[in-house]
């Protein structure tokens, strides 16, 4: 699986994180994390989960998997193709 640079990440384990990002939460069940399936295929959450932990990105206790700082800075990144502005929530973009 390629890693996505500059960060230590595969596709499956971004595809994790922006979960937490789109359910706006900072914990997530195992039930949630293992219903999480990447477009592509290839199983579901629970590997890249585990693969987070391993990195730092999560905390888990077997049952509920916690976002670390480290998670919540690479989520709080607003990126935007070469050539275009991050765009802030309110919709102007950041200067």
């Amino acid at each position: 699986m390629p890693i996505v640079l500059p960060y230590d990440l595969t596709i499956p384990e971004m595809r994790v994180l922006q979960e937490f990002k789109r359910l706006n939460a900072e914990s997530l069940p195992l039930a949630t994390i293992k219903a999480i399936r990447h477009p592509a295929g290839g199983g579901n959450g629970e590997a890249p989960a585990a693969g987070l932990a391993e990195k730092g990105y999560v905390t888990s206790d077997g049952e509920t998997f916690n976002l670390t700082q480290k998670a919540k800075d690479f989520l709080a990144i607003q990126a935007a193709p070469e050539g275009e502005s991050p765009v802030s929530e309110d919709d102007t973009p950041v200067e």
